[in-house]
C-alpha cells in the first residue's frame, strides 16, 4: 500500500532541478509507542523517504523477532527502481550486506559510521584530516541554538576495512546554545561509494544534512500534530496501516508546499471539498 501511495504522490510532486538528476532517499525507523500492550512490545516501522519532497516511498513493519537491519532490503524491494538514487542511512545500517544489496540494485549510498562497526570509526578518525581543508561550511539557527557545520572529504585508497568506499567524510558540528551560552562540538564520520568526480562537496553535504528530513518532517509531525504515540490501535496490522495513512496525509500536504501541517489540517477540516481538491479530485 505505501509503495503505491508513494508512487502516486511522487508523480504529483514538483521536484527541484538538483534532485531530479539524482533522487536521494533517507531510510529510518520509528517506534509506535502507543501500540505497546501488556503481552507484546510496541510496533516498529522502517520507512524510506524522498529527501526532496518528504514523501514516504515505502514502509515495512519490524516485529519483535527481527530488527531494522534484516528489514532493510525487503523495504527497498518495494521501490521498483533504485538506479540513479542515493540512499542515506544512520549508523545502524552501516552494514556490508547493505552495500552489496545496493550495488546489485544500482544505487549509490552514504553511510554514517559509529560504534556498531568495531574498528571502522577509529580507522576513519586516524586519517590525515588536519591536512584537509574544509570543503563546505554553513550555519543554521533554530530551537534556541546555533549550529556551525564543517565538512571535509578525503579520497581513500587504503586504510579502512570497508568495501567500495572510495571517499571518507568528516562532519564537525559546533552547537551554541542561546541560554546558557556555551559551545559543544561533535565529530561524525561517514563513507560513500561516490567518487570525487561524481558528487560535489556541497551536494554530499546537502544529502547528509537532509537525511534528517525524515525525522523532522515525518516522524516528528506524526508525533505532534497527529499525536501518534497516544494512538491505542494495537490489533493486527492496524498500527502499520495508520502510520501509512499519516505518512500519506503528510506527503499530500508537503507536495503542495505546506510547511505548517497542524494549520493545514485545521484549514482542510473546515471544508470537505478542500480535501478532495488536495487529492486532485474535482
Amino acid at each position: 500500500m505505501t509503495a503505491a501511495i508513494g508512487d502516486w504522490l511522487t508523480g504529483r510532486a514538483t521536484t527541484t532541478e538538483e534532485s531530479a538528476t539524482r533522487q536521494a532517499i533517507a531510510v529510518d525507523g520509528k517506534t509506535l509507542r502507543g501500540s505497546r500492550s501488556s503481552g507484546s512490545p510496541a510496533r516498529h516501522v522502517l520507512a524510506a523517504c524522498d529527501q526532496d519532497t518528504s514523501v514516504v516511498l515505502a514502509s515495512i513493519g519490524v516485529d519483535g523477532k527481527t530488527n531494522e537491519i534484516t528489514r532493510f532490503a525487503p523495504l527497498l524491494d518495494w521501490i521498483s527502481d533504485l538506479r540513479n538514487t542515493v540512499i542515506t542511512v544512520d549508523a545502524l545500517h552501516c552494514q556490508r550486506d547493505h552495500v552489496t544489496y545496493l550495488a546489485e540494485r544500482g544505487a549509490d549510498w552514504i553511510l554514517t559510521v559509529k560504534g556498531n562497526q568495531p574498528t571502522l570509526p577509529q580507522q576513519l578518525a586516524d586519517l590525515p584530516w588536519r591536512a584537509v581543508p574544509d570543503t563546505t561550511r554553513d550555519t543554521a539557527r533554530g530551537h534556541g541554538r546555533r549550529e556551525i557545520r564543517a565538512l571535509k572529504i578525503l579520497s581513500v585508497s587504503t586504510g579502512i576495512e570497508f568495501p567500495h568506499a572510495p571517499q571518507a567524510i568528516q562532519i564537525r558540528r559546533r552547537h551554541r546554545l542561546d541560554q546558557p551560552k556555551r559551545f559543544t562540538t561533535e565529530t561524525v564520520y561517514a563513507i560513500t561509494n561516490r567518487h570525487v568526480h561524481q558528487a560535489r562537496p556541497a551536494q554530499l553535504a546537502a544529502w547528509i544534512r537532509r537525511h534528517w528530513h525524515i525525522e523532522n518532517q515525518i516522524h516528528r509531525v506524526r508525533d505532534v500534530p497527529y499525536d501518534e504515540d497516544r494512538s491505542q490501535i494495537r490489533t493486527g496490522t492496524g498500527p502499520h496501516v495508520m502510520a501509512a495513512l499519516r505518512n500519506a496525509a503528510i506527503g499530500a500536504l508537503r507536495i503542495t508546499g505546506v510547511t505548517n501541517i497542524a494549520a493545514a489540517n485545521r484549514h482542510h477540516a473546515l471544508d470537505s471539498t478542500r480535501r478532495l481538491a488536495l487529492l486532485g479530485i474535482t
